[in-house]
């Protein structure tokens, strides 16, 4: 009895004289460990004085405008019956192999060039693996390797200053322009509980932009996708209706204190319009901005963007890297372009292959290059010119306008901002929709030049017309009784009656004040509502307030 306690004793002993040294290295560990926290603190706590910034990154998937898809002959409509505009190799069905549509080819061609970016004569096809179940191949043709354009820029603007009436001006590079092709859609019935599939979208062509981080914020990320959507409409590589999906951006989006490392970045899936783009990379930098001072960590995640809340909400983690098992593309050959038809193999059709030469020469009037044409064509101010280029169609109907009037182009720029802009953002319809033609609204200007109609009158039978579609400036004028008084005797006796009634206005004229005249000219316009002749009147006013009589 007595040994076995001795025995154990000695066990104890033993286990003692182990863990002591490990439990002064814990000691002397933690103590190390509690110093460089003090440390970091004092770090975190120095550099929290500088703003943490936000850093966006895009990548913009531009569906091409293309009568069939990237490698098969299946047409491609919107909104057709599901499933009706599939071909056996957009199903894959063994056996069928890609044949690439040049369309496509040029459509990427021509978007590199106008994005200035270097156009590879050889690039090539890839397969990029993952399962999705509208993804029937269980891969995608993309171009990681060598894709057909690189290193570019897109300059683009936007209104910013104190007033938000000075245009900014900035860049943002493009790292590649790569050909790839559309997965399926997947339609959720929640009734049911089922998933359907709809292949349609199977194998239509894609161009993926990818922007480098260059972009801070929400607004100029919204600038640089409306630029590029405009760029693109120009050239007709794409329509870029976003609701439609023929535009969907990805926005890569991090915070950071100037100086330092770029953070852990989320990416936020499949914007489907600009303004909700601008709204979800400023909350998602918010987001970040918050966790970073309240000492927690950002997680590399995919997000979406709910439009109801105005948050971005996590999706799934990005932790673990993906291998999508790249391998090249064996049923494609290389992509081969051609400098111009110097450089074409002997014996080769230039109307079957892609030569960059004729496709640059081709290039039409870009965006930019309309503005700076506005601004020097009309005298108007770049801001004017940048919201006339901005705003779909709104160049066209200022220009009509400037063919059917003889008013100069500053005063028109002020009905086509004001009062047609005014009203189409408040009743939200587009251009197209305006119930005033831009030849209508010409007959009024021009009504209002000659004399007929006085400004505020023409602003009251602008506002009747717009709501009485079909009815010219002219019948609005007679209906309404809104032309111009132009009697003589009547504006005399009109302008005597206010003189003699306001003696104190009179003496204060005669003193030297003539800012009272304005006053004056406001009674008598109280008086005919609106409708004196504004030169005729003031002429009389000040006539009668120097003592000139009638």
């Amino acid at each position: 009895m007595a040994s076995c306690v001795a025995n154990e004793l000695l066990h104890k002993i033993k286990q003692l004289s182990i863990l002591l040294p490990i439990n002064v290295c814990l000691r002397r560990r933690c103590s190390t460990s509690s110093k460089q926290r003090d440390s970091q603190r004092h770090l975190t706590t120095k550099s929290s004085s500088e703003k943490l910034v936000g850093v966006v990154g895009l990548e913009i998937h531009a569906q091409i405008s293309s009568n069939s898809k990237l490698f098969s002959g299946s047409p491609v409509c919107f909104s057709a019956p599901p499933n009706s505009q599939v071909s056996f190799f957009d199903a894959s069905l063994p056996g069928t192999l890609p044949v690439l549509n040049r369309r496509c080819v040029e459509a990427a061609v021509m978007t590199g060039l106008a994005l200035n970016c270097t156009i590879n004569k050889k690039s090539l096809f890839d397969r990029k693996h993952y399962f999705y179940a509208d993804l029937p191949a269980g891969y995608q043709i993309t171009q990681q390797r060598r894709p057909v354009a690189v290193d570019g820029v897109l300059t683009y603007s936007f209104l910013g200053g104190k007033k938000r009436s000075q245009v900014v001006r900035k860049h943002v590079q493009i790292k590649q322009i790569q050909l790839e092709q559309d997965s399926g859609k997947s339609l959720h019935d929640d009734v049911h509980s089922q998933t359907l599939i709809d292949l349609n979208r199977a194998g239509v062509g894609l161009m993926e932009l990818v922007m480098e981080p260059d972009m801070s914020c929400g607004e100029e990320a919204a600038a640089a996708v409306r630029e590029l959507q405009l760029i693109l409409q120009a050239l007709g590589t794409c329509q870029g209706n976003m609701s439609e999906g023929q535009l969907r951006v990805d926005a890569n989006v991090s915070v950071h204190r100037p100086g330092e490392p770029l953070g852990v970045r989320t990416e936020v899936k499949n914007i489907n319009s600009i303004r909700y783009l601008a709204r979800a990379i400023d909350y998602e930098i918010q987001r970040q901005i918050g966790v970073m001072q309240r000492g927690g960590t950002v997680h590399n995640e995919t997000r979406a963007y709910d439009s109801k809340s105005g948050e971005t909400i996590p999706m799934r983690d990005k932790e673990g890297l993906q291998d999508y098992r790249f391998m090249p593309e064996p049923n494609l050959p290389p992509l081969i372009v051609f400098e111009d038809n110097a450089t074409l193999p002997p014996g080769v059709d230039s109307s079957q292959v892609v030569v960059v030469q004729k496709i640059k020469e081709g290039l039409p009037e870009l965006p930019s290059v309309k503005r700076e044409h506005l601004v020097q064509a009309y005298g108007i101010l770049p801001e004017h010119s940048f919201t006339l280029v901005n705003e779909e169609g709104l160049m066209e109907y200022f220009e009509e306008v400037m063919k059917a009037t003889r008013k100069e182009p500053r005063k028109v720029i002020g009905w086509v901002m004001n009062e047609l802009l005014g009203q189409l953002k408040q009743q939200d319809m587009s251009v197209s929709q305006s119930p005033i033609s831009p030849a209508a609204l010409a007959e009024l200007l021009e009504l209002q030049e000659t004399g007929r109609v006085s400004s505020s009158g023409a602003k009251q039978v602008f506002q009747v017309m717009w709501g009485s579609s079909g009815k010219t400036a002219e019948q609005v004028i007679q209906e309404q009784d809104l032309g111009l008084v132009s009697d003589a005797t009547q504006l005399h006796n009109i302008c005597q009656k206010v003189v003699d009634s306001h003696p104190t206005e009179v003496h204060a004229i005669r003193n030297g004040n003539a800012k009272v005249l304005n006053k004056l000219m406001g009674l008598v316009q109280r008086e005919l509502r609106g409708k004196a002749d504004p030169v005729l009147v003031m002429e009389i006013l000040k006539q009668k307030t120097r003592g000139g009589g009638c």
